[in-house]
């Protein structure tokens, strides 16, 4: 890996992060619509190995053989699924900084970027007491080819890292304090691992607003899991060549 040595939200951050896929929108380089449900991609592959209909239906757990379009256009032997239209955005955006060279927004920060950069070295603060680790900041981590980075908030020992999340909306706040369920950045987390080499992650969701309570920070560890962090990274690569084809074509466009 390459680590970065830079202030979040600097010019050079956004630099280092110009046209590289990165952790906070590995959710969205997956995304992708019309796809087979797992039953139906058990139907479709009963099918193709010689069962009935009516045999691979029961077998997939359907009363009757499924009419979706999806599953009769699998059958044909047509292409099933694609990228969301959120994610072909996203793809298209990074070609056009692998090609300037420079990020496209030349560096705009939303409001919610620039509260996360002004409130990261609290929840750090506060993640160092209520743990009693030593917690380094890290800048920006390129993986050795540049395709893919991460903004690791917080390194700590050999095989730690960390990550801190100040969100405001109610619907998010709701999901971490109430229901325990850190699902929306679990591939952020798990891609913070992959590009670090680190073994397990803590996961900080900070709010001063719930200081009074003394609950301003809501923190988790999660173990790195190989199994899911293998099935994130091969649609990540198959994102990867997304934006590969949409920089070709801009490229012989120009030409």
């Amino acid at each position: 890996m390459q680590i970065i040595n830079c202030e979040q939200g600097s010019p050079e951050w956004h630099a280092a992060r110009a046209g590289a896929i990165t952790a906070s929108m590995f959710k969205t380089a997956r995304t992708r619509v019309n796809e087979l449900d797992e039953r139906q991609a058990l139907y479709v592959a009963y099918v193709k190995a010689g069962m009935t209909e009516k045999e691979a239906a029961t077998k997939a757990g359907y009363k009757a053989a499924p009419s979706a379009e999806a599953v009769k256009r699998a059958l044909a032997g047509e292409k099933v699924g694609d990228w969301s239209d959120t994610a072909k955005n996203y793809a298209f955006r990074l070609a056009v900084e692998r090609i300037a060279g420079a990020p496209l927004d030349e560096g705009f920060e939303t409001w919610q970027m620039a509260r996360g950069h002004e409130l990261e070295p609290e929840a750090r603060m506060e993640h160092e007491m209520a743990t009693g680790l030593v917690v380094d900041r890290a800048g920006f981590v390129l993986t050795d080819d540049g395709l893919f980075g991460a903004s690791a908030d917080g390194l700590f020992g050999e095989d730690g890292g960390s990550e801190y999340k100040c969100f405001v909306a109610p619907d998010r706040l709701r999901a971490f304090h109430i229901d325990g369920d850190a699902s929306e950045v679990m591939d952020q987390v798990q891609g913070c691992m992959w590009i670090t080499g680190r073994k397990r992650w803590h996961l900080g969701l900070y709010c001063p607003a719930l200081a009074p309570i003394g609950k301003q920070l809501w923190l988790r560890e999660f173990a790195r899991d190989d199994d899911y962090i293998e099935s994130m990274v091969d649609d990540l690569l198959a994102f990867a060549g997304l934006v590969d084809s949409y920089e070709q074509t801009l490229r012989q466009k120009a030409a």
